[in-house]
């Protein structure tokens, strides 16, 4: 399934760095990444959205300036289906931002969306008048009592000051266990440890938390 990655930093940091090193990730992947990929990054306090059916790795990752919040997602698509770039992540609307990891069978749960993953966030936003802290966990317990099986269904959303996460995984940690690493002025969360860093952190299964 699919990788997700998320910077945040008090000063602003070079997009590229981090995609080179996501975009590695992508390519060696056990399992097919290149369905398309996008990423979402405030540019003057205002979102810039992109996304392209290309992989990652065969992207040209230069155009990208500066920011200080990014949010990726490569994506390996459901039974290598619904393959255009419209149902790339990441999802947004005027106030958050969404990337999903996972595979879920039997849900019945009733919400919009193109494909599953654009589905449960809007069925996430729809508990969002009390807060996305709470919301996040609320809409995944109901979520997973109304599935038949869960895979894995790991999530990021990010607004402009907090990111909220939610990891749950039945089977293979190594592959789908999500790791952060955060030092005084930066916190990255990725689908995976970056190539030869040390210092990560592992999100432990079947929890949701959100960091500010």
């Amino acid at each position: 399934m699919c990788r997700l990655l998320f910077v945040k930093s008090e000063n602003e940091f070079i997009i590229e760095g981090h995609l080179n090193k996501f975009s590695i990730i992508a390519k060696n992947s056990k399992e097919f990444q290149g369905h398309g990929w996008g990423c979402s990054y405030l540019d003057n306090n205002n979102w810039i959205h992109y996304k392209n059916i290309k992989p990652i790795w065969d992207d040209d990752i230069n155009q990208f300036g500066k920011t200080n919040r990014l949010i990726v997602h490569a994506r390996s698509a459901f039974e290598d289906k619904d393959i255009i770039v419209e149902n790339n992540m990441p999802f947004f609307d005027d106030k958050y931002v969404f990337i999903f990891n996972g595979e879920l069978r039997g849900v019945k749960i009733k919400a919009d969306g193109r494909i599953g993953a654009e589905k449960i966030f809007n069925f996430v936003k729809r508990f969002d008048s009390i807060g996305m802290k709470a919301a996040l966990p609320k809409a995944i317990e109901i979520i997973n009592k109304k599935s038949s099986y869960i895979r894995a269904m790991n999530i990021i959303i990010t607004d402009k000051e907090k990111v909220y996460y939610s990891s749950l995984f039945n089977e293979d940690e190594d592959y789908f266990q999500m790791h952060y690493k955060q030092n005084g002025t930066e916190l990255v969360i990725c689908s995976q440890v970056y190539p030869n860093e040390t210092g990560w952190n592992k999100i432990d299964n079947n929890s949701s938390g959100v960091f500010k």
